[in-house]
Formats: C-alpha cells, sequence, structure tokens
C-alpha cells in the first residue's frame, strides 16, 4: 500500500510563509481562503522570548470525521491516502467544516476573481470543464487542501516518482527555503518521512481525538 503524507520540522520553521504563498498560488484558493495557513506563538519571558511557528494543512488523517460528516459522499480518501473533495458533489452544507477539528476546510461563498484591480488572469477563463478536476471549484462548495493530487496524480501517469523533484511534490514542499516540508509515502519504511518519524521526535496534531493524521509534526 501507498500512503502519502507530510513531515514538517518545527525546529526548521522559519514563519516565511512561502507554503502558504506556494499553495495559494498553485492552486487558485480564493481570497480569503487558505488550504495553509501558520499559527505562531510566543514562549519565555523577557528578555528570554521565542516564537514557535506550526504551519497547518489538511491533516488528511487515516479516519477523517469531514468524510463521515457529508451527507452527500462528497468527501473521500482515495487509494493513496488523500482525502478529496469532489466539487460536482458538494452542495455546500458545511457538516465537514464543523467536523474537521483542525480548522483547515473553508467555504466560498462567492465567486471572485484572484486579482479584482486587473481583472481575471488567463487561468480564470479557462472553462471548466478544461481545467483539473481539483481547480473546478464554484461558489457553495467547501474547499481545502489536495496534497496537490494533481501533481501526484500527474507523475503517477508518467512513471515518475511523486516527491522526486519540484513538479511532482506538493507545491508547499520544494519552495521552503528552510527545508522544513517533506513529503512522500508513510507506508515506505526506507521513504525520507518514514525515516524522519522513526529518528525524530515526531508528534500528529489533537492525536486523543482518534483522527490519525497522515502529517507528522518534528519538534
Amino acid at each position: 500500500m501507498v500512503k502519502y503524507g507530510l513531515v514538517i520540522d518545527r525546529e526548521r520553521c522559519i514563519g516565511c510563509r512561502s507554503c502558504v504563498v506556494a499553495c495559494k498560488n498553485e492552486n487558485f484558493v480564493q481570497p480569503g481562503n487558505y488550504w495553509n495557513f501558520v499559527l505562531e506563538y510566543e514562549q519565555g519571558e523577557y528578555p528570554n522570548v521565542s516564537r514557535i511557528f506550526v504551519p497547518v494543512n489538511c491533516q488528511h488523517c487515516e479516519n477523517p470525521p469531514c468524510v463521515k460528516a457529508c451527507p452527500v459522499n462528497a468527501i473521500s480518501k482515495n487509494d493513496k491516502g488523500v482525502v478529496l473533495i469532489d466539487y460536482d458533489k458538494c452542495e455546500g452544507i458545511r457538516y465537514c467544516i464543523a467536523a474537521c477539528p483542525y480548522g483547515v476546510i473553508h467555504y466560498i461563498d462567492k465567486e471572485e476573481i484572484l486579482y479584482p484591480d486587473e481583472g481575471k488572469i488567463p487561468y480564470e477563463e479557462i472553462p471548466a470543464e478544461d481545467r483539473h478536476p481539483l481547480h473546478r471549484k464554484r461558489p457553495g462548495v467547501s474547499e481545502k487542501c489536495t496534497l496537490c493530487w494533481h501533481r501526484i496524480e500527474k507523475a503517477i501517469n508518467e512513471g515518475k516518482e511523486p516527491g522526486s523533484d519540484y513538479d511532482t511534490s506538493p507545491a508547499c514542499v520544494p519552495v521552503c527555503p528552510a527545508g522544513a516540508r517533506h513529503f512522500g509515502d508513510l507506508d515506505d519504511p526506507t521513504s525520507e518521512v518514514s525515516r524522519l518519524i522513526a529518528t525524530k521526535r515526531a508528534i500528529q496534531l489533537n492525536k486523543e481525538y482518534g483522527t490519525r493524521p497522515q502529517v507528522y509534526y518534528v519538534v
């Protein structure tokens, strides 16, 4: 089996938000919505104060509550472990948003162009039927991180190893200047992500919820 996931090294993260920008650019995320975001905390007392950055995106849970909550079966987990929303099935009921304990699912309440002062970009002029299914968003549906499944799927179809280079990785991974983000097969004990989990102190967010996230954090 293959189960794709992420390992995020919190000790390396510098809070630059390159992952946030790359994600929005790659997936044409609507203004005001974020598939990736960075939580920022301050710890210690003056003068010994430091900041902690925690990047958060869909955790692609093994036991995803959003899948169970959706009454129209618009959310599913594919055979590679990636949780995806079918925009054709989604009716915008938003139970998934209420069920997600990580706050990573967002609702598109109206159509907005990405650069309102400059008109539509060429991509926005492309008819929905000519786009990848994961880029056929519309008002009245929920959206979230897909681990850039369109990239992974393309790599698999072309016989390439997902995560082997820039084009076969989630957009957020190769742009990180600190090398804090790692993508790969969690079921492969020889993969980089598996080695990091085995050799570092790697945790899952809110493990007590029983969601079994496929995103790990080195702390």
